[in-house]
């Protein structure tokens, strides 16, 4: 399918996507960063160990310019001697290689962050596929990556050209400077071009850091139809969906009917709308809507509070105005703080009388006139093309 294509691929990759790729082995990864961390460190531990290794190198020369006549007739010590020389050679050259190692595997790890995957390894038709190779010669990725390691090669190329020949003299006056002294200008001017070439390694892994990202994220990108299908394997067909949805608002609706019994009172209007309210002070800066519904859950509401003795009283206007503006477990508005104090004291006052812990069947029960705002009852919002409700 065209959409498919490369170059329809315009949406950024999920978290999903990105995921799956470090689990495949994408990650962005930066060779430039490893170069400069590599250079960096194996100078600095030549600066530092610069004595230990004039003196390690002028050993090693020494010993292999100097030739013994028993070395010749006697292939023993010749083997002795060459394996000591081995050994010298390695405490000079194993230290600096795992140094080295270390640096490089330190610069992976700052560029991607750890990422252990054996998929990469994996042989997969793709990876033997002569067009697919073709596509990965001329790809984006693979036309930055060689403009870029071009640019670096022509500019490396240049500064040491241009260190030699600016240190011609210097290098030609060591042929008579003594062997120590020869090794530690040797190694000053080594040092001084390894530090020339660093500044453009340190240079180019400062632009490759964010530019491998980029091109990481450009590689993942997806299309419509892959954002599609990732979502329906993640969250399901709808069919599912909406079956879940289902299932989660019995749930709810269960749990709300559950908490009818543990409210303080019920408003009604009068049969349209119930919400039920809890208040305890200790707990609660304002009284809390716990369960409401319309039509027949309201009534199925009234129902369960009857059985649970809870108040109901009929209260059109404040029973319209919780039920449009407070939610579940919210408490209510300020606006209405008034209006729902005026019935919390009418009930508190009607269990003083009546010397009851809980007293139901309010609904006869005149109440005082209540401090409703206008502007949150929705039936006088809207008129009254709706009728009494």
């Amino acid at each position: 399918m065209a959409e498919d294509s490369s170059q329809n691929k315009t949406l950024p990759a999920t978290p999903r996507k990105i995921q799956k790729a470090r689990e495949d082995g994408q990650v962005a990864r930066s060779r430039d960063l490893g170069h400069a961390l590599v250079v960096a460190g194996t100078l600095l531990a030549l600066v530092v160990a610069a004595p230990l290794l004039t003196a390690a190198s002028a050993e090693l020369i020494g010993a292999g310019l100097r030739l013994s006549p028993a070395l010749l007739t006697e292939p023993q010590r010749l083997g002795e001697h060459l394996a000591a020389m081995t050994w010298l050679a390695a405490g000079v050259v194993l230290p600096l290689g795992l140094l080295a190692m270390l640096l490089a595997v330190a610069g992976a790890l700052l560029a991607g962050g750890w990422n252990f995957s054996l998929k990469a390894l994996a042989p997969t038709l793709e990876k033997i596929s002569p067009l697919a190779g073709v596509k990965r010669m001329f790809s984006k990725q693979q036309l930055a990556e060689t403009l870029k390691a071009s640019v670096l090669a022509l500019v490396l190329g240049a500064l040491g050209t241009w260190y030699l020949w600016s240190r011609l003299d210097e290098m030609q006056q060591l042929l008579a400077l003594p062997l120590p002294a020869a090794l530690a200008q040797t190694g000053w001017l080594v040092a001084q071009g390894v530090g020339l070439l660093l500044l453009a390694l340190v240079a180019f892994a400062i632009v490759d850091v964010p530019l491998q990202r980029h091109l990481l994220h450009e590689r993942l990108k997806m299309t419509h139809h892959e954002l599609h299908q990732e979502m329906k394997e993640t969250e399901g067909s709808p069919e599912l969906k909406l079956q879940r949805r289902i299932r989660m608002r019995q749930m709810s609706r269960t749990h709300m009917l559950s908490a009818v019994a543990g409210a303080d009172l019920v408003v009604m209007n009068p049969t349209h709308y119930a919400v039920a309210l809890k208040y305890d002070e200790r707990a609660m800066a304002a009284p809390r809507v716990v369960a409401k519904g319309a039509d027949l859950l309201a009534l199925k509401i009234r129902d369960l509070a009857r059985e649970a003795r809870v108040p109901v009283l009929q209260a059109p206007p404040l029973a319209r105005a919780l039920w449009a503006h407070c939610e579940l477990e919210q408490e209510v508005p300020a606006a209405l703080f008034g209006a729902v104090a005026q019935v919390l004291a009418h009930v508190y006052r009607l269990r003083e009388q009546l010397g009851r812990g809980r007293v139901g069947d309010f609904d006869e029960r005149a109440l005082p006139p209540l401090a409703v705002p206008p502007g949150l009852d929705p039936q006088q919002r809207g008129g009254a093309a709706g009728g009494e409700r």
